[in-house]
């Protein structure tokens, strides 16, 4: 008896391992990246540089992972006797949030050499919400140029934060702005310990490149179209981030085209497989599109006033029309952002081999890590 009851329990096991190894396989893929920045008064270059080229960097993550849940998040840090210790946005898939918190930094205080390095770092590892699971690609840059402060009794060291980030299969890489040997010494040390690479670049973070495009007019114009497919919906506050999202666009544009330009491609290579023409939800037709939301079960307090006086069947109607209203203008765009994506490539290959700079060195650890 024991030996069928045995046998009967080998195969049921047999007929299981397929079943759990089908879902293994269609678990979709995620890649988070957190950046640990000094934002004293002598990182101010390199964080210009930075608000400048987010966007080329999350589409850097987009090329190498097309289907991947993307999130970012941010430790900005100081010192003791500064404005702040540490500030941090959590990892999330809202990178236009993300962005508005970026642009918001502002390089000050500093004064005595070391800064907070050891606790930002531990906020990074041990306080975000790191997904766990073996389909998560887990990244973080410490970005900074002083070494850190070992004599706060408070802190956990970098090397106690670094073991548990190799248990969490969080890869740290260091980069570091200026040469200085202090610096250089620890900043080897954290980038070994956390398994990432160690990235010299000049004190403001190197020449970054901003290169115009033809396309890019066109491929605002286009973006400001789609953001006029969006639906605002749900509780207020959340309406009204929406509405400020659809304009963020616009005012990037007035500043700084190509960095407009860089937004809308990555929008546009994430709506693909999100729907969204906004990051962080809120908007009706990106979430019905992508069946994250049922119309009918939405409360009618919490749908925009040009819906709420509709029949449901004319609400249905109305977001199917902006549905396909949004599919069609996201095709164009792609063609557009593709011939954009050609036109850079070209671009770059024509140039001389530049100095490392903050955003090349970012993407380029990016591409090389996420291929593992």
């Amino acid at each position: 008896m024991k030996r069928i009851t045995l046998f009967r329990a080998l195969i049921l096991a047999a007929l299981a391992a397929p079943l759990a190894f089908q879902s293994t396989a269609q678990a979709k893929p995620a890649v988070e990246v957190a950046f640990v920045l000094d934002t004293t008064g002598s990182m101010s270059g390199l964080i210009e540089g930075a608000k400048r080229k987010i966007w080329s960097i999350a589409t850097a993550i987009v090329d190498s992972n097309p289907d991947a849940d993307i999130r970012m998040g941010l430790v900005a840090y100081r010192d003791i006797g500064d404005d702040y210790v540490t500030r941090s946005v959590d990892l999330t898939s809202d990178i236009q949030d993300l962005y508005a918190r970026l642009l918001d930094l502002q390089a000050r205080g500093g004064g005595d050499w070391p800064e907070s390095v050891n606790e930002a770092l531990d906020v990074a590892v041990n306080k975000m919400r790191w997904s766990s699971g073996g389909e998560t690609r887990r990244i973080v840059f410490l970005v900074g140029d002083a070494p850190p402060h070992m004599d706060y009794a408070q802190d956990t060291k970098y090397p106690t934060t670094l073991a548990v980030a190799r248990q969490k299969d969080i890869i740290v890489n260091a980069v570091q702005a200026g040469s200085a040997q202090d610096t250089a010494r620890i900043w080897h040390a954290i980038a070994e310990g956390g398994r990432g690479r160690y990235i010299p670049i000049p004190q403001d973070g190197g020449q970054v490149v901003i290169i115009e495009t033809p396309y890019d007019d066109d491929i605002i114009i286009l973006q400001k179209e789609i953001n006029g497919t969006v639906i605002p919906y749900g509780p207020a506050p959340l309406q009204k981030r929406t509405e400020n999202k659809m304009r963020q666009l616009s005012e990037v544009a007035a500043a700084a085209p190509a960095a407009a330009s860089d937004m809308a491609s990555y929008l546009n290579k994430r709506a693909a497989t999100s729907s969204e023409a906004v990051t962080g939800g809120g908007d009706l037709v990106g979430d019905v599109a992508a069946g994250r939301q049922k119309l009918g079960d939405i409360k009618i307090a919490e749908l925009p006033d040009s819906l709420r006086a509709l029949p449901a069947e004319q609400r249905a109607a109305r977001i199917d029309d902006q549905i396909s209203k949004r599919q069609a203008l996201n095709i164009k765009l792609a063609a557009l952002v593709k011939q954009r994506d050609e036109y850079l490539r070209a671009h770059r290959n024509k140039q001389p081999k530049q100095a490392s700079s903050f955003d090349r060195e970012v993407e380029a650890t990016l591409k090389a890590q996420l291929q593992r």
